[in-house]
């Protein structure tokens, strides 16, 4: 059973920084395409930071290339939003999803319940 659990969201004033952690399990992690996505009240959920199976490729949503990292810990079937210089426009639910390829060859996704990123002073 496909699981997702984010933790490391809170309260941080403008300029600071949060790490985001996703524990995975259910599935293998290491064969899966892992991204970030947040939702902010009255907006629709975009898509923050993605990160290929083996780490090749790494892309950013223009509003945080430069403030945010995505990573992740294969042996650990996690991954990682480090996040920094954090704005208020930054507040918002953070979801964590799996990207999978099924045995009849296309993709599925998986989400996580999310954890709450609050920047303000």
């Amino acid at each position: 059973q496909v699981q997702l659990v984010e933790s490391g969201g809170g309260l941080v004033q403008p300029g600071g920084s949060l790490r985001l952690s996703c524990a995975a399990s259910g599935f293998a992690f290491s064969s899966a395409i892992m991204s970030w996505y947040r939702q902010a009240p009255g907006k629709e959920r975009e898509l923050v930071a993605l990160i290929t199976a083996v780490s090749t490729n790494r892309n950013y949503a223009d509003s945080v290339k430069g403030r945010f990292t995505i990573s992740r810990d294969n042996a650990k079937n996690t991954v990682y939003l480090q996040m920094s210089s954090l704005e208020p426009e930054d507040t918002a639910v953070y979801y964590c999803k799996a990207t999978l390829r099924s045995t009849f060859g296309n993709f599925v996704d998986y989400w996580g319940q999310g954890t709450q990123v609050t920047v303000s002073s």
